[in-house]
């Protein structure tokens, strides 16, 4: 058999695939695939499968955001999952100028995420109240904003949060107001 007559193979995570089987998988599709694995919990698949696609698309803010987020939850790269994210934070931030629009409160759920693993809590509570400055109601930022256990601010900032104004004008505040019924 001749050369010409040879099917064509392409090489895909290590092994040889016949071309005619190669399906080229956009960024959005892993991103997908990724966010699906993560729901499900099964962090470390999540994260075999964004190193394939950072691989293929090493400047996709999004893909490169969950996957510094991974790196230090799963993999305990710290300081390189931190700068993965920071990276995509980077990037973003690029694309801003170009008129995308960017969903910034991703890149800081993720870098928050990667804080805390890190044990840098602080840190992490930054950015999760950073992201929230972008998207006020986005469900996974306010889960781990109250897994940190953050408190709102006291009412009145100059008073100290145990000064019986303070608390007493939270309960009412919180609570609209009216009066708890005893049941």
């Amino acid at each position: 058999m001749n050369k010409d007559n040879e099917p064509k193979q392409v090489e895909q995570s290590g092994a040889l695939v016949p071309a005619a089987q190669f399906r080229s998988i956009t960024a959005a599709e892993y991103l997908h695939e990724a966010r699906a694995r993560l729901k499900k919990d099964k962090h470390k698949a999540a994260y075999v499968l964004l190193q394939e696609a950072v691989l293929n698309y090493p400047d996709d803010p999004y893909l490169l955001s969950y996957y510094g987020y991974l790196q230090a939850s799963v993999d305990r790269r710290y300081r390189i999952g931190i700068e993965t994210c920071l990276k995509a934070m980077t990037i973003m931030k690029k694309q801003d100028l170009s008129g995308e629009e960017i969903h910034y409160h991703v890149a800081y759920l993720n870098l928050g995420r990667a804080y805390v693993a890190a044990g840098r809590k602080k840190e992490g509570i930054d950015a999760f109240r950073n992201g929230l400055k972008y998207d006020n109601r986005n469900a996974d930022l306010l889960k781990e904003v109250r897994a940190q256990g953050i408190r709102k601010n006291p009412v009145l900032t100059f008073l100290d949060r145990s000064n019986p104004i303070n608390k007493y004008l939270g309960m009412l505040l919180h609570s609209g107001g009216k009066k708890q019924k005893k049941k």
